[in-house]
């Protein structure tokens, strides 16, 4: 036996009525972008819109310029997605073969670009990232480490936190992009995540040690390498030695150790002097537009 709805009240039926007249007109609208390639469909896959989230993956395609009905069906059949599916149940290999599927189709697909960002200890990079935390067109790289949580840290938003069995599994799966040891713990920053995000365009930026900006380099040639410069050694040597809590000798370490770091500035693809934060950041969004192909 059938069993029959929920008996809704009146306001409640005024309620449901007005949520989904919402969210019609929220997919109206998505699709008008669309068609104006005001949006990508990536953009669209990235939403947090609950009402996106539910549009199925034909329609968006349906909508894109230059993909229509039947070129839609075609992508999604060689795409290996269900007619029915809808945005939220796309996954990430789905994700990546569906951008494959429109570059090959001659429509651009806007992959993120990445971009590793070094420099001296004290130059200000962990300012310019949490600064970019709350941009929208970037996604923050989250390393892995083996060592135990701290007070306070989450998995999968300070660290992803592995066991040595784990770490050593994806070393050899060549699932990192690159990976070190200090302190007795190991650090890699995973491909995966970063992948994911870049096909859904968004810009990853990852914040690294020289070392390990060494190791992408030669693990990916298309990543941007950016350094990130003090305005003179003079400042930074400021910066360094202006901590209380450091000894003369652990002062004189730091000293040295951004020496050879800026040394190693040549190697970068760009430098960038952090005079302020704002316009530096101004400066990275213009660099990741610019190599956008």
């Amino acid at each position: 036996m059938t069993p029959l709805p929920p008996k809704l009240s009146p306001e409640e039926r005024a309620a449901a009525m007005a949520a989904a007249t919402a969210a019609r007109r929220a997919r109206a609208l998505i699709k008008e972008k669309l068609r104006s390639s005001e949006v990508s469909i990536f953009d669209v896959i990235n939403s947090a819109e609950t009402a996106l989230q539910k549009m199925r993956v034909r329609e968006l395609l349906e909508s894109v310029p230059g993909v229509g009905k039947l070129r839609a069906a075609a992508i999604m059949e060689r795409a290996k997605i269900s007619p029915t599916r809808r945005v939220a149940g796309l996954g990430r290999i789905q994700i990546s073969q569906l951008r494959g599927e429109l570059a090959m189709s001659k429509v651009d697909p806007k992959r993120g670009i990445l971009i590793v960002m070094s420099g001296p200890g004290g130059v200000g990079k962990s300012t310019i990232t949490r600064e970019l935390r709350n941009d929208p067109r970037f996604w923050i790289s989250i390393s892995a480490t083996t060592r135990d949580p701290r007070p306070g840290e989450r998995e999968g938003v300070d660290y992803y936190f592995y066991n040595d069995t784990k770490f050593d599994q994806m070393i050899a799966g060549s699932q990192f992009l690159e990976w070190a040891e200090f302190a007795g713990s190991r650090y890699g920053t995973p491909k995966e995540p970063i992948e994911h995000w870049l096909d859904l365009g968004k810009n990853v930026l990852l914040e690294i040690e020289i070392e390990g900006a060494r190791q992408v380099r030669a693990v990916d040639p298309q990543a941007i390498l950016v350094f990130i410069a003090p305005p003179s050694w003079e400042e930074l040597k400021v910066r360094l030695t202006g901590r209380g809590t450091d000894s003369p000798d652990r002062q004189a370490a730091r000293l040295a150790l951004a020496q050879i770091e800026m040394a190693a500035a040549s190697e970068f693809d760009h430098i960038l002097v952090n005079h302020e934060v704002g316009p530096l950041i101004e400066e990275l969004v213009s660099l990741a537009t610019s190599h956008q192909v």
